[in-house]
């Protein structure tokens, strides 16, 4: 997460949120945010092979768009984030798969260029209708050659 400049929120229970392009916005985040699922997902998938015991599988879920941020209480602040982003990326972790990282359209829209997608289909999500979803597979292997990332 902080290789990539991504900002722990909070934890819930086994969840973790991050985010990025917070507090600056910036246009390579949703790929950022992509390569840190993919980094995630390769440690998890590389300690269950070493491992006698079987060891959890993560589900990743990622939506692009605007948030409100902010810090909220007094006795004790802290700094999270709302809006309908957060919800959807929310649903996006429950659709998905242990070992799988679920993407919107949204969020397909601006990595496409830079990693292998496998399209799902129109899912329902709760409060939302259907919603385009996509599993990442991997990085596009020209790219994972180049000096960009």
């Amino acid at each position: 997460v902080q290789q990539y400049n991504i900002e722990k929120i909070k934890t819930i229970g086994d969840a973790y949120m991050c985010a990025g392009g917070i507090p600056i916005k910036n246009r390579t985040n949703p790929v950022e945010v992509v390569l840190a699922a993919l980094q995630m997902n390769a440690y998890m998938k590389d300690l269950q092979a070493n491992k006698d015991q079987e060891v959890w599988s993560l589900r990743i879920g990622i939506d692009t768009g605007p948030v409100i941020a902010g810090t909220i209480g007094s006795l004790k602040p802290a700094y999270d984030i709302w809006g309908t982003t957060v919800n959807i990326a929310s649903r996006m972790e429950s659709s998905s798969d242990g070992g799988k990282i679920n993407i919107t359209g949204n969020t397909f829209m601006f990595v496409k260029e830079y990693f292998n997608c496998k399209y799902r289909g129109k899912m329902p999500v709760k409060n939302r209708g259907d919603i385009d979803m996509y599993f990442v597979e991997d990085i596009i292997p020209k790219l994972s050659k180049c000096d960009c990332f």
